[in-house]
């Protein structure tokens, strides 16, 4: 049976997490075939939990470590606790849990408004979006497999630049770097906490891709799990147009595989750096 991608709709629900009670929320999860709670997901759930609590600043950095799986056909109680308000910087804990069982525990940072000098590694040089079919065309030759997987509607638009993994594993050596322009399918409001929660959610859904790649394996394949993922976030993202997203997976050991993504506007401005750690094993 396919496993059908949740809608740009239900991804931004989802994240809007419900308060029930001072610096506590609620979050509903995006069920699935397995049940199983997309690490991305959550971890943007748990960033809008922090942001509600640090009124008129955004985030610039969020940590999380996942502690264990939940099931996505409950919800998840997730804790925020203010660790520090400073003159600049405010920092947040979120502890997500379920039946009395934690299943992360994230730190944020947020920032008020700061005049300094910028600096930046450039932008490399790139095909732009409209040059490249889209995801679905890419993969079409492989859409009689499990039911459509490859090319079912995503809640963002995907453009690769190198091979995605089902197509990668055909060749005879995998790309060094997984890199993509992407764009929700659909219209987002210019809310700064609301672009910061969607790029965790799809970092936490594309950026496994380099490693995979490099293992010569697809999401079907090989069973992967999120063990810690970190997100900077240089400078607000406009998702009303395409993000460049470079991605690379420096290593593999010990059964873990370590992903890094650095993502940029079409002016070439970096808006985004981030890094995770993936546990291989058999599904």
């Amino acid at each position: 049976m396919a496993h059908h991608y949740p809608s740009l709709a239900d991804v931004i629900a989802t994240l809007n997490v419900e308060p029930v009670a001072e610096h506590r929320f609620v979050a509903t999860q995006l069920n699935n075939p397995r049940h199983h709670i997309v690490g991305g997901h959550i971890a943007g759930q748990a960033l809008m939990a922090a942001s509600r609590t640090v009124p008129g600043r955004v985030p610039h950095s969020v940590h999380t470590y996942y502690v264990r799986a939940g099931d996505a056909r409950h919800p998840v109680e997730l804790h925020v606790e203010a660790i520090r308000d400073g003159g600049t910087l405010s920092t947040r804990q979120v502890t997500a849990r379920q039946d009395g069982e934690i299943l992360l525990e994230t730190l944020a940072s947020f920032t008020a408004p700061v005049d300094a000098p910028d600096y930046q590694q450039t932008l490399p040089e790139v095909p732009s979006p409209e040059t490249l079919p889209s995801m679905q065309q890419q993969l079409a030759g492989y859409a009689d497999e499990f039911d459509g997987h490859w090319v079912q509607p995503r809640p963002f638009d995907l453009r690769y630049i190198d091979a995605p993994p089902r197509a990668a594993v055909d060749l005879p050596e995998p790309p060094e770097r997984t890199r993509l322009w992407w764009k929700p399918a659909g219209p987002v409001d210019g809310d700064a906490v609301l672009a910061s929660c969607l790029l965790t959610y799809l970092t936490g859904t594309t950026m496994v891709e380099a490693a995979l790649v490099m293992r010569r394996a697809t999401p079907i394949s090989t069973f992967n799990a999120l063990i810690d993922h970190a997100l900077w976030f240089q400078r607000p993202v406009d998702l009303s147009d395409w993000v460049l997203s470079d991605q690379v997976s420096p290593s593999g050991v010990g059964g873990r595989g370590l992903a890094t993504a650095t993502m940029y506007n079409r002016a070439g401005q970096l808006v985004c750096t981030a890094t995770q750690e993936l546990y291989f094993g058999r599904s």
